[in-house]
């Protein structure tokens, strides 16, 4: 494994770190096995955000017996309503979540706190006064290493890293951001002022991936997000030990397999719409796995198969459930026009049950 300082702080951060995402609602053997494998490539940062209470005791379990060896990122801001992710800046709320978060990982502290998912002007300002006070109080009672902060904005990260209260900023990225306007002033701030960065959905949730015959492939993606100015590890979300070792692969790949030059040619012309399944625009009142919807519908476009059709089946809440409330368009950051994708995956995917 290589390792990097993270910023200015005196953490040694593993190249490639480790997001959780897809481990929710996954059995501890299946979570265990992917932490313990990644554990031995040498991995030694670990990103959880959820707030569910199964996942943060599968974490806490798994990490358990040598959690003086990792690095634990935690946030501050993220909650969980009816059993989905949420986002809240609450201050009593939150610091319930935190405490508890410190609880089910056994632990008495968090290497790095991070505030959650901030994009908003109007958020920042709220996240900036309030919970940014309570992060740096819980950094002096030594509950918290380092502070960070993740977004998907130029303008609202940018002020983050001027402000100089973090030390580490979360940010997308992937191919589809290599064209970003203001990216590379915003990591350059970061490396001006000794911010690490986190490069996270290096595979913009797995769509990067998908196409059968692409010459994009994990080691690409997490060669391009570490060869960007400032990044200090790249957190893929694999599901399982097969992905985890995909993403690992990096580690012995050749120059030729690392060299991403042409998959940025072939990825930037092919997605016009930028869901990559994060399911920040949750909770959804109708209880809709929103990103989950969005993939299969995007699958679908390729091609219909019983496995897909059984899986979106299997669904609690289905994309006709949608009742146009839009509050999940206002959470995405992305901008995706998510009425519009349930409509599409309603009629494209019940209307292929009904006739099937």
């Amino acid at each position: 494994m290589q390792y990097r300082k993270l910023g200015k702080t005196d953490l040694d951060v593993s190249a490639v770190g480790l997001g959780t995402e897809y481990l929710i609602n996954t059995p501890y053997e299946n979570v265990a096995s992917v932490v313990h494998t990644a554990r031995d490539y040498g991995v030694n940062y670990i990103d959880l955000f959820f707030a569910q209470a199964q996942i943060r005791d599968n974490i806490g379990n798994a990490i358990k017996a040598f959690r003086d060896e990792v690095l634990v990122a935690g946030h501050l801001g993220t909650g969980e309503k009816d059993g989905q992710y949420c986002k809240n800046r609450n201050k009593e709320y939150c610091e319930r979540y935190f405490l508890d978060l410190l609880k089910r990982l056994h632990t008495d502290h968090v290497d790095v706190l991070i505030l959650h998912n901030v994009d908003a002007e109007e958020d920042y300002r709220t996240v900036m006064d309030d919970l940014l006070e309570m992060a740096l109080r819980y950094k002096e009672a030594g509950k918290a290493r380092a502070i960070g902060f993740s977004g998907h904005t130029v303008s609202t990260s940018l002020k983050a890293v001027s402000s100089g209260c973090v030390e580490v900023l979360m940010y997308p990225v992937s191919f589809l951001e290599s064209d970003t306007s203001g990216r590379e002033k915003l990591f350059a701030a970061c490396a001006n002022r000794g911010v690490g960065i986190v490069a996270m959905k290096p595979f913009a949730g797995g769509k990067l991936l998908q196409k059968a015959s692409s010459s994009v492939t994990p080691v690409k993606c997490v060669s391009y997000a570490l060869s960007q100015i400032g990044v200090s590890t790249v957190i893929p979300g694999p599901k399982n030990v097969h992905e985890l070792r995909e993403d690992i692969y990096f580690l012995e790949a050749t120059d030729e397999e690392r060299d991403f030059s042409a998959a940025i040619t072939e990825a930037l012309p092919s997605f016009k719409d930028r869901c990559v399944y994060c399911n920040h625009c949750l909770p959804c009142p109708a209880a809709i796995d929103i990103g989950r919807v969005n993939r299969l519908l995007d699958i679908a476009h390729s091609g219909i198969s019983n496995e897909l059709m059984a899986e979106y089946s299997g669904l609690s809440a289905k994309a006709s459930d949608c009742t146009e409330c839009r509050a999940c368009e206002g959470r995405c950051p992305f901008g995706v026009e998510v009425v519009a994708k349930m409509k599409q995956a309603a009629e494209l995917l019940e209307r292929q049950r009904i006739s099937g």
